[in-house]
């Protein structure tokens, strides 16, 4: 049998896999690498890998090195796609540690570090929203979990259903910009359509809360009852903030539960710049934010904090006597009881060594600079005849497109051929029925200058068609 533990190997191995994702930054900060996507085809790409796996044991550095040149490359600066980080070096270092000492969260016992951090880390981000000392929360993988765990807490603060099941038609109000997800969890909730209340957006797609009394007290007249309402902040295609503000005092008045989407521009909270965003933030029941958004993780790491720490814990009352004895104890370190997942990544350790490493100074410049710099992207459009600006940028997101005939077809056909050059990765979106292309500026290397080529690599595009 080998001995797949061994240190030494193991330290060669990992001097070689660093070497090569130096190499990898390094041909990106010289601009040797010029190629952000090498896109192919994905039945070719899986025919691939599967004559790959075919020549059986052939080195762990060609998988590792076919694995670099084949992917989306998120540190380039003319990565302008979705709202995924180009993670810091030093997180991506600590998911190394993580992954080699696994252990899980469930139970303190099985995360004596992650879980501390997890609390840590929920009061420090608390403390930014301008929680009180009431607040805490958890890490779980991903903002449709999260945005799922959020909503069953407030279910269970309203209705009996995980002890009962369904005796009442439930619901909740959400803007129609939501990300799929809080519509996705309320089905999985077993709300149905009929009981996703979605209401319409305003020119500058937000929600519109002068519609608010007039939908709930619809719902209410067919027998719903309305338990939460959620705020986007921001919504995901467009970046559009909602008035949390007077979402947060209609909640209050009806007795709802608040609950803030706020996984990319919940970021915000770190910027004394655009913190203002987030007015009305202090109204709610619970928030969700992406660390791996706008704050510089790997991907999986959402934040879930709950201004009464307490409410966490009446979402999942389960008996299971080998993880815990007392199943109604509120024991924060045993993050297994307020949350899906039982073994889940020490993801906190990912987050605090990026603050031990740089400070958390680090995420108001990275979130300040991207919002900045959509600004001034937006600015340079509306001052060009050949193009027209989607939206007003509140945050790192812009829609625009070309001004031709034809445009929904030319425009999706400009995007589909920006993909095949692979100079440059941006995707797509829908507003009011019509096709814009639309960039996440997600990566601090990105300059004014990349914004600008991109213009011209569409121009030409055009030109060609």
């Amino acid at each position: 049998m080998q001995n797949i533990y061994d240190s030494e190997e193991f330290r060669a191995q990992g001097h070689q896999i660093i070497d090569a994702l130096a190499d990898y930054l390094k041909s990106i900060e010289d601009g040797t690498l010029t190629e952000v996507i090498p896109y192919v085809e994905p039945e070719d790409s899986y025919d691939f890998w599967k004559n790959d796996l075919a020549e059986g044991q052939t080195g762990l550095m060609d998988f590792v090195n076919e694995t670099i040149k084949r992917s989306n490359h998120l540190h380039h600066p003319k990565y302008m796609g979705h709202q995924v980080s180009a993670p810091s070096p030093v997180a991506a270092l600590m998911g190394v540690v993580t992954g080699l000492l696994n252990n899980g969260g469930a139970v303190y016992e099985m995360g004596l570090v992650n879980n501390p951090l997890e609390r840590v880390l929920s009061k420090y981000l608390a403390e930014k929203l301008g929680f009180g000392d009431e607040s805490d929360g958890f890490l779980t993988s991903g903002g449709t979990l999260a945005n799922l765990t959020a909503l069953l807490a407030a279910r269970a603060k309203y209705s009996s259903v995980w002890s009962e099941g369904t005796t009442e038609k439930l619901a909740i109000m959400v803007s129609e910009e939501a990300h799929y997800c809080v519509d996705r969890a309320a089905r999985i909730m077993g709300l149905g359509e009929s009981g996703i209340i979605k209401i319409p957006v305003n020119d500058r797609f937000k929600l519109k809360t002068e519609l608010l009394e007039e939908y709930y007290q619809d719902a209410t007249a067919k027998g719903f009852r309305v338990f939460a309402i959620i705020g986007s902040a921001c919504s995901t295609s467009t970046g559009s903030y909602d008035n949390l503000q007077e979402i947060g005092e209609f909640a209050q008045k009806n007795n709802l539960w608040f609950h803030i989407d706020g996984a990319h521009g919940g970021a915000v909270a770190f910027s004394s710049k655009y913190k203002s965003l987030l007015k009305g933030v202090a109204l709610a029941d619970s928030i969700i934010i992406d660390w791996h958004k706008m704050l510089l993780a790997p991907a999986l790491i959402t934040a879930v904090v709950f201004k009464k720490g307490s409410d966490a814990y009446a979402t999942f009352h389960q008996k299971a006597q080998y993880l815990w004895d007392n199943a109604l104890s509120k024991d924060w370190f045993n993050s297994g009881k307020r949350t899906f997942e039982c073994t889940k990544l020490m993801m906190s350790v990912k987050v605090y060594g990026m603050i031990k490493a740089h400070g958390d100074l680090i995420f108001e410049e990275h979130v300040d600079y991207l919002y900045d710099l959509a600004k001034t992207f937006a600015n340079l459009i509306k001052s060009l005849n050949d193009f027209e600006l989607g939206h007003e940028p509140e945050a790192n997101i812009v829609c625009f497109r070309m001004k031709t005939e034809n445009s929904n077809e030319i425009n999706a056909t400009i995007r589909r051929k920006l993909l095949e050059k692979g100079e440059f990765y941006i995707v797509s979106t829908t507003l009011n029925g019509d096709t814009y292309l639309r960039v996440s500026l997600m990566n601090q290397n990105t300059k004014v200058s990349d914004l600008e080529s991109l213009l011209e690599n569409i121009r030409e595009i055009k030109s060609e068609l």
